[in-house]
């Protein structure tokens, strides 16, 4: 029986030091390989195409072969003008309309791909060319939000007609993007607005104190932090937090005022949030669509193509991507359960 003890605690030893090396091995190689792998790959769609291509089947499968026969004559013929035309106009480029997602995560993340579809959009873009940016974000923290509002913003610096689609939400950081358009459509009862900040600190300093447990916290400088998780806050912390807030809230204003100067913004910059019906009506937005209603219409006028820069993830980056959609899944679902349900 004594045997079997030793080799047991040998094997338990044994069977620790390995997974401790394959752990470190692990983690030196995902180090490595997120080195190797930070480019990623840009992908163009033609949607133009995509819906002639689902209409000719359609029409295929639901129409007599009579009718299809006449169907592809006609289809023919309008081809064989539009060439003749183009011809004629071999000069002047066919406008283009740009098609882009967004849908953002807490820390906006995702504004590394927005800032390379745009840079590829500025590089080819023509006079005429026009962008649509489907945006799809309940916000998150301001410094990610605020380059993702400004990678668009290039696109108005450079005259480049720019449309905003929301088909669901775009509150706070959000809308902080959708702003920045010429042009804002949102789905009826997409959810719109929340134009103020909050911020949220737990505190365990009460609990740590109850198992005498002591926390220090140097600082250099008087307010180098004010509130704190674990250490014990001051008044004079919570009034210089709730400073920070409201200048956040002032910049925060100032920058909607800029993009949409005609907003009531002492009506609508109160962090309440409306949906579409409502918001068109307090200039939050210009018209309900949904996004799919602007690209097909645009579709069968324009050449419409979809731009998509897909970075390279990494195995630690799959599981941080993952934890994050974890995270954001479950925030949404909290706050969807302050939402009134039809």
């Amino acid at each position: 029986m004594e045997f079997l003890y030793e080799y047991g605690l040998f094997l338990a030893k044994a069977v620790t030091i390995v997974a401790a090396i394959i752990a470190v091995v692990i983690v030196v190689l995902a180090s490595s390989m997120k080195q190797k792998a930070e480019k990623g790959e840009l992908k163009l769609t033609n949607l133009s195409e995509n819906l002639a291509l689902l209409k000719h089947d359609l029409k295929e499968e639901l129409l007599s072969k009579k009718a299809f026969k006449a169907y592809e004559k006609q289809l023919k013929a309008d081809e064989k003008a539009k060439e003749k035309e183009q011809k004629d106009q071999v000069e002047e480029a066919e406008p283009k309309v740009f098609v882009v997602d967004f849908k953002g995560s807490i820390d906006a993340g995702e504004v590394a791909s927005l800032r390379e579809e745009i840079s590829a959009i500025l590089a080819i873009a023509d006079k005429g060319d026009e962008v649509i940016v489907n945006v799809e974000s309940g916000g998150g923290m301001v410094h990610g939000y605020g380059l993702a509002s400004s990678q668009l913003d290039r696109l108005r610096q450079a005259e480049i007609p720019l449309t905003i689609c929301v088909d669901k939400v775009a509150a706070s950081g959000g809308y902080m993007m959708a702003c920045v358009a010429n042009k804002i459509y949102s789905a009826p009862f997409a959810i719109v607005g929340s134009i103020g900040v909050v911020a949220q600190v737990p505190n365990f300093n009460r609990l740590l104190k109850k198992h005498d447990i002591d926390y220090e916290q140097h600082t250099a400088g008087d307010f180098k932090r004010t509130l704190t998780i674990f250490g014990e806050n001051t008044d004079e912390g919570r009034e210089k937090f709730q400073k920070e807030l409201e200048e956040t809230h002032v910049l925060f204003k100032a920058f909607i005022a800029k993009y949409r100067p005609d907003l009531d913004l002492d009506k609508v910059a109160t962090g309440e949030h409306w949906y579409g019906q409502q918001a068109i009506e307090l200039g939050l937005v210009d018209e309900i669509a949904t996004s799919d209603d602007v690209i097909m219409k645009l579709a069968n006028e324009r050449t419409v193509i979809k731009v998509q820069y897909q970075l390279k993830k990494t195995l630690s980056d799959k599981i941080a991507h993952g934890a994050s959609l974890s995270f954001n899944s479950i925030f949404n679902k909290f706050a969807e359960k302050n939402q009134p349900l039809k």
